[in-house]
């Protein structure tokens, strides 16, 4: 589903979601050693997320400061990278700038979450200067940093939906699920319009079930492949893929195998 050379990876699409960061890598999120680890264990797919240190750099790192993984008071964008790179992960292992993990993994595909905006065009920089426009979805809860990078990169770019989007999707889906005489009073055009070449969605936000059959079949009508984030039970994996899932984003990439092997799609 899709034109974009992000889809010629194994289907269902098989996330390792921050990398392999369990077992002896429990807390080594977002490091190399956890990327290398999930390829080494059959992974094609990665989700990682992205911040801008203080001089424009890419790095690889989820919160906006370092407390929570290094057990360090640094706030990403008031650091060098190379400051950053000196602070060790779960006591053991540095973190990585974007433009390392790119270059050391050429052959896997990932989608790159920006958690800043001041991310977005160092982002889009080392995208060009690595080659990897064709393996890297961009993704991000923000439309606008969205917007920006398409903007700037233009149709090499593959997008996944930010939260505007993704609520116009749901929407049209609980459009759609309504009886015939609500469904013509004319609310489609209240809802945002839907961006981005796949769907990267939560299973359930604020109490509300964002994943159904519903949503899977408006946003396969638009050739849409529809990725959910973070599962990480074998029950719920087994749900979501036979009701018609394309991906699925998880921090216990052992379990998500165990379950693609059982039904017989683990490449």
């Amino acid at each position: 589903m899709g034109l974009h050379p992000y889809f010629d990876g194994p289907y269902p699409r098989a996330y390792a979601h921050r990398g392999w960061h369990i077992d002896e890598l429990t807390g080594c999120e977002n490091t190399l050693a956890a990327f290398r680890r999930a390829v080494a264990e059959g992974f094609s797919y990665l989700e990682l997320d992205v911040r801008a240190s203080a001089d424009g750099v890419a790095m690889v790192h989820h919160d906006a400061t370092l407390d929570r993984t290094a057990g360090h008071p640094g706030v990403l964008e008031l650091m060098p990278a190379a400051e950053i790179e000196r602070i060790l992960v779960a006591g053991r292992e540095p973190v990585p700038s974007l433009e390392d993990v790119l270059t050391e993994l050429p052959d896997v595909r990932v989608t790159i979450e920006i958690k800043s905006a001041a991310a977005v065009l160092p982002t889009l920089g080392v995208l060009e200067c690595t080659g990897s426009w064709h393996r890297v979805c961009l993704g991000s809860f923000n439309e606008r940093w969205l917007q920006q990078a398409r903007e700037v990169a233009g149709d090499r770019l593959l997008t996944s939906m930010a939260q505007s989007s993704a609520f116009g999707l749901r929407g049209r889906a609980w459009l759609r699920a309504l009886p015939t005489p609500l469904r013509s009073l004319s609310l489609l055009p209240l809802l945002p319009p839907v961006l981005g070449g796949l769907a990267q969605l939560p299973r359930r936000f604020s109490g509300l079930t964002v994943v159904d059959a519903a949503l899977l079949r408006m946003a396969h009508e638009s050739d849409r492949e529809v990725h959910v984030w973070t599962v990480d039970e074998p029950l719920e994996m087994t749900e979501l893929l036979d009701i018609g899932a394309d991906g699925l984003l998880s921090d216990r990439p052992d379990l998500l195998r165990a379950v693609l092997r059982e039904r017989g799609a683990w490449a």
